[in-house]
């Protein structure tokens, strides 16, 4: 008889909550879509019942896989920190973190799920602010590694190019109103400055509804079809809809994601994490 606590099967489960959809976990976990089917298959006939709801657009847990879930975290949790306490003992510290705020909500989790797995030891502080603001705070010293968008003159290296799109709400056609309503993060982010220059391009006269450097609050907004706006391809929540030149709009310049760092900051910790984050963006 199978184990009922198999790790991969865990593992597969987890990831499939996570993102949503089989097709999502499947480069997770560097398997294909159809494994991870047949893996969630033998998960729920191991454990006598089912765990998942599967809809047409996207895969949730039922009242079971919900109680499941929170078991099979925490048994992943051990598992990692177990492996690595044997494999990387000499690790520990603290670092210091900045993030924008939307990447901070989806590009950067499972990076940090990650990496706290293989360094259960090192402490990473979280600080949320725009890229300009990261800027600064790497400059006075204040934080060991930021990741951010790299502006125009910045002479740094480009780790990730990220598709910018345009997104709207599902149930409201705001591209539709002229002048065209657009929410725009903070005056001098750079995902702003793409937009402005986008619509300049393109001659498309609009008018701001909504600015502020808040990822959840530009989010509401659009979702109450009060305006379109512009995100990164990794920061689209499900609840909203990606449009672009089917419905009139001018094509947006892709995001340059780059990584700072204090060069005050030489810790074993910082070098582990700026490494991994290297590989992980790249």
């Amino acid at each position: 008889m199978m184990n009922p606590l198999d790790i991969d099967l865990l593992r597969t489960f987890v990831a499939v909550i996570e993102t949503g959809s089989f097709s999502n976990a499947a480069p997770r976990i560097g398997r294909s879509q159809s494994a991870v089917s047949m893996q969630m298959q033998r998960l729920e006939q191991a454990v006598g019942k089912q765990l998942l709801i599967r809809g047409p657009k996207a895969v949730t847990p039922n009242a079971a896989g919900s109680d499941f879930l929170v078991h099979a975290r925490r048994l992943l949790k051990l598992s990692d920190e177990a492996w690595a306490s044997v494999t990387r003992p000499e690790e520990s510290g603290s670092v210091r973190l900045g993030v924008p705020d939307d990447y901070a909500a989806f590009l950067l989790p499972p990076a940090l799920a990650q990496f706290a797995a293989e360094h259960p030891r090192v402490t990473v502080e979280l600080v949320c602010e725009p890229s300009t603001a990261l800027t600064k705070a790497i400059e006075d010293g204040r934080i060991d590694l930021a990741i951010v968008t790299r502006l125009a003159e910045q002479p740094v290296e480009v780790l990730r190019r990220e598709p910018f799109v345009w997104v709207a709400s599902p149930s409201h056609i705001a591209w539709d109103n002229d002048p065209l309503p657009v929410a725009l993060f903070e005056p001098g982010c750079t995902a702003r400055i793409n937009v402005l220059k986008a619509l300049a391009e393109g001659d498309r006269a609009y008018r701001c509804t909504y600015s502020s450097a808040s990822l959840l609050g530009l989010v509401a907004v659009v979702q109450a079809g009060l305006a379109i706006a512009g995100l990164a391809l990794c920061s689209v929540p499900p609840s909203l809809r990606i449009i672009g030149a089917n419905e009139g709009l001018p094509r947006l310049d892709a995001l340059e994601i780059s990584i700072l760092r204090n060069p005050r900051s030489a810790s074993p910790a910082v070098e582990r994490l700026n490494d991994f984050l290297r590989r992980a963006l790249s």
